[in-house]
């Protein structure tokens, strides 16, 4: 008979006990997996956002800046436009220039003012300027004349600050000079600011001033005639907002159009057409002229020689009434 076999069946081999340490083992790498995933996990959740090129987003970024762009705005009802008769008058020129006083609007127009190209640019950047430019000192002489009113070739009328001059027909430039503030002074340091609202024709030379009595008196007595002088463009701290003007007879086919109390010297005045912008011709006058009544009545643009922009909406077409803006140009 034979023998019982030896060998050891399946079973036994399937139901053979585990080795107590390579359970302690086991058990620590599936720890250590379950750590290193919760670890990943919370890096991904903490990581900073990030657009689908990679780039981190820009979006609060663009919010902290989006008020440096804002422009201030102010708004009122203005009343209908008046209509004038189309054939402008015969203005007359020179320093006897004076129009009909004017009379102040009731109403505060609509005007916002908005930032463009050079706006705010530094005070010895100045792209428009002419003749009188920023940060240049001028050599000269003043003298004095009877100022009278006030008013005088710029057109502004009657003024109560008798604190004004002439300027040289060079420097004057067809009216740029006009509602330039400029200190004046002379060798001892003594100094006045007058504002120009009038234009000295020959024998007026250029870098030469002719000072109101009332100025001249500041710097030495009217009995000196002629004193040696440097003067310089101003950008005063104080100032009104600006105002326009609409001169007598303006309709819409035929206007003239005039900025007042300007903080800066003005370069450009234009006026909003169906395909952009259009800049009207000034004259010595001190009047920006649309002579087919483009943009008469609509919105202006006003630049000064800094290349700063004041858009204004809502200037009714009312000759001679002065309607204040609400915006002026920034200081230099």
């Amino acid at each position: 008979m034979a023998s019982p076999s030896h060998r050891r069946s399946r079973r036994s081999r399937r139901t053979r006990r585990p080795v107590p340490g390579l359970a302690v083992a086991a058990v620590a790498a599936v720890a250590a997996v379950a750590a290193v995933t919760l670890l990943v996990a919370l890096v991904v959740a903490f990581r900073p956002d990030r657009g689908t090129d990679g780039t981190r987003d820009a979006a609060a970024g663009t919010v902290a800046g989006a008020g440096v762009t804002a422009s201030p705005t102010a708004s009122t009802t203005v009343p209908a436009p008046s209509t004038a008769s189309p054939t402008p008058p015969s203005p007359s020129a020179g320093r006897s220039t004076s129009p009909a006083t004017p009379t102040a609007a009731p109403a505060t127009a609509s005007a916002r003012s908005t930032a463009a190209g050079a706006a705010r640019t530094p005070s010895a950047a100045a792209p428009l300027a002419g003749r009188i430019r920023p940060g240049v000192t001028r050599q000269g002489v003043a003298t004095s004349y009877d100022a009278g009113d006030g008013d005088g070739a710029c057109s502004y009328g009657p003024a109560d600050d008798l604190m004004v001059a002439a300027m040289n027909t060079a420097d004057y430039e067809t009216s740029k000079a006009c509602g330039a503030h400029v200190l004046v002074r002379t060798a001892d340091g003594t100094s006045v600011t007058v504002r120009i609202v009038n234009e000295c024709p020959a024998p007026c030379e250029s870098g030469q001033l002719d000072l109101s009595t009332q100025a001249f008196a500041e710097l030495a007595p009217l009995s000196a005639g002629r004193v040696a002088i440097t003067w310089s463009l101003l950008s005063p701290a104080g100032s009104d907002p600006v105002s326009i003007r609409y001169k007598t007879g303006s309709s819409r086919y035929w206007c003239g159009i005039q900025a007042l109390g300007h903080r800066n010297p003005l370069a450009r005045l234009e006026v909003r057409t169906g395909s952009g912008w259009t800049a009207l011709t000034r004259t010595e006058y001190n009047y920006f002229l649309s002579e087919q009544g483009t943009g008469c009545g609509g919105a202006l643009r006003l630049t000064d020689i800094y290349g700063e922009r004041l858009t204004i909406d809502g200037i009714a077409l009312r000759p001679e009434a002065v309607q204040p803006t609400g915006v002026q140009f920034a200081r230099h």
